[in-house]
């Protein structure tokens, strides 16, 4: 038996329960399809040591803040925990462990096939986040079968890997909170190194954030139809109560070996290309630039900010932490992938996907009428991946969608 509802947003993670909140301040009825329990990637896919890099003030969705610390950092856990509540405290109609399997066109609407009953609606919000499949290089497949292999979605701690040197394969936000994770257990580790930037955690006084949001750097907007910002990868940084700063040369202090970019097998060996100055020269250009985005803001507004000339000079690791051009597969105990996510929509049967299988999205629009994004990197602006830059998105993408709802039943009268 089919029900009806105008709107189906898919997923009540953040980005779904933000758009939840802006539909129902403007008396729209819908229904939220979640495949687990609310935010269920905080809960399944997530270690249990990790905390979030965004400090508190940036983690609150429209309506309600986290509790604790201004300036702290919450763990995953605790952030899981906030969005049930949040879902209760905006009584968001979510239906939880239903799965959608296909979402077509049906007449001038939709028809939402899902694993609890299905929905005809006149528009879809596809709300599923942009950590939906973790890219994995074609190589993967050239390693021993024994080789245990891991993307950070199943990496639960270090007593979970077996016996041996642990790979870690990428050198962004994750991959080096998992390698220091893994040397504070005492595990041996390689990370391997890619593009990156190293960030500092405080600067001039306050939280990289700080400066980040109040120069407006995070908003820059994505023209309509035009390219995005220029995109960083996700920075070096580790939300912790001391506030401390990590990066090549900290991991390697500690004991880390630090390798180039993994590009593939050569009968037992893990190659890495010869890049790794060169990325970390690379890294050093992306430090100062965010460096000079806060400089320019405290030079403009007169703030008085301490000056801070050491943040200025180069870190690189040193050589004798290198793991040089190639390490031997027998030597190593485990992999884990940490080299990004892409987004997949199998369920999704309008022409809105394009050739790499990512949804085609100008601002949260489609080519597809009535189908709206919430949630994608860059979508509206540089945050609109994170929590903080959800609750903007949300109002712009439900006041779309009172257009679409509006000008459908014009064109029905």
């Amino acid at each position: 038996m089919l029900a009806r509802t105008d709107v189906i947003v898919v997923g009540a993670g953040p980005a779904g329960l933000a758009t939840s909140r802006s539909l129902s301040l403007r008396g729209i009825e819908h229904v939220v399809l979640e495949r687990g329990e609310v935010g269920e990637r905080w809960h399944s896919e997530r270690w249990p040591g990790l905390t979030l890099l965004t400090p508190n003030w940036m983690n609150g969705l429209p309506g309600l803040t986290p509790d604790g610390a201004v300036d702290g950092f919450m763990p995953a856990a605790a952030f899981a925990a906030f969005l049930d509540r949040y879902r209760a405290e905006i009584v968001a109609p979510v239906v939880t462990g239903c799965a959608v399997h296909s979402v077509t066109a049906s007449g001038s609407g939709f028809r939402v096939r899902a694993s609890r009953g299905a929905w005809e609606c006149r528009a879809v919000v596809v709300a599923t986040g942009a950590c939906d499949r973790a890219t994995v290089p074609a190589w993967s497949g050239d390693l021993p079968g024994r080789l245990h292999q891991i993307t950070p979605a199943r990496y639960r701690g270090p007593g979970d890997l077996p016996a041996g040197r642990v790979l870690v394969v990428g050198a962004s936000a994750t991959g080096v909170q998992i390698a220091s994770d893994l040397r504070a257990a005492g595990r041996e580790v390689v990370l391997s190194v890619g593009r990156h930037v190293r960030a500092p955690r405080r600067y001039r006084g306050r939280d990289l954030f700080h400066w980040l949001h109040r120069s407006g750097f995070l908003y820059e907007p994505r023209a309509r139809g035009g390219a995005r910002p220029v995109a960083l990868p996700s920075l070096q940084l580790v939300g912790s109560a001391d506030n401390s700063d990590i990066g090549l040369a900290t991991l390697a202090a500690e004991g880390v070996a630090i390798a180039g970019r993994a590009i593939g097998t050569d009968g037992d060996r893990i190659r890495f290309a010869p890049s790794l100055a060169m990325e970390c020269a690379a890294a050093e250009v992306r430090r100062r630039k965010l460096l000079t985005v806060a400089d320019r803001h405290i030079e403009v507004t007169g703030l008085a900010a301490p000056t801070e000339d050491e943040a200025w000079e180069a870190r690189m690791p040193p050589v004798a932490a290198f793991a040089g051009d190639g390490i031997a597969s027998g030597a190593i105990g485990a992999v884990i992938f940490a080299t990004g996510y892409s987004r997949a929509y199998p369920w999704l049967r309008v022409p809105a996907v394009d050739g790499a299988g990512e949804i085609i999205s100008d601002g949260g629009l489609t080519p597809v009428a009535g189908l709206f994004t919430l949630g994608l990197p860059f979508m509206r602006h540089r945050s609109s991946a994170f929590i903080h830059g959800l609750g903007r998105d949300a109002e712009a993408i439900a006041a779309a969608v009172a257009l679409h709802l509006d000008a459908a039943a014009t064109r029905v009268a």
